[in-house]
């Protein structure tokens, strides 16, 4: 008398069955978490680059830029690149090391086909000796969309006063708002 161990064919497909079933569920579930993590981490990293960016412009009592810089060390609209904080001794938004400049953080490019945006316009953010932004119209919002996931965009809003607010989910949608209740958007 022999006796096989081992599954049947159908036992084999209901398994089978049950396992892809489990996998189209969780599939999509998992994509949602890795794109809010990426979002969360974007955004707690930039936050953490404007007050370095602040913090440097009161403890070295001089302007301090906050920008994503071209080959020639300006300040240019493309913040998806990578971004520099650097000692702006006369409020230029220009590197310039023979100034003695100070090259003081840099954050690396967001994922290719993200948005981070600050205003429509924005090159760069100066904090002053004082902590408040130096010149008038830098205040805006640093709005963070990624790809095909509008319902998780967040943004930090930041005020003449130098304060910086990271977004917050409405309780009704679910969806991350400006104090002003405005929704965070890409233009």
């Amino acid at each position: 008398m022999s006796k096989y161990n081992g599954f049947t064919i159908i036992e084999t497909m209901v398994g089978l069955a049950i396992m892809l079933s489990l996998l189209s569920i969780g599939v999509p579930s998992l994509n949602n978490f890795i794109v809010y993590t990426r979002v969360d981490n974007e955004i707690s990293t930039l936050h953490r680059l404007i007050l370095i960016t602040r913090n440097s412009a009161l403890s070295n009592n001089t302007g301090v830029t906050l920008c994503p810089l071209n080959s020639q060390g300006k300040c240019k609209n493309l913040w998806h690149q990578e971004l520099s904080v650097f000692t702006d001794i006369n409020n230029n938004k220009v590197y310039e090391p023979a100034l003695d400049e100070q090259l003081l953080a840099q954050k690396g490019a967001i994922k290719a086909g993200d948005k981070l945006q600050y205003g429509k316009t924005r090159v760069g953010l100066t904090y002053a000796p004082t902590g408040h932004l130096l010149g008038w119209g830098q205040n805006a919002t640093f709005s963070y969309c990624p790809k095909y996931h509008n319902d998780k965009n967040r943004g930090i809003v930041v005020r003449n006063s130098g304060r910086a607010y990271v977004s917050a989910a409405n309780k009704a949608s679910g969806k991350n708002v400006r104090r002003t209740g405005v929704k965070i958007k890409c233009f």
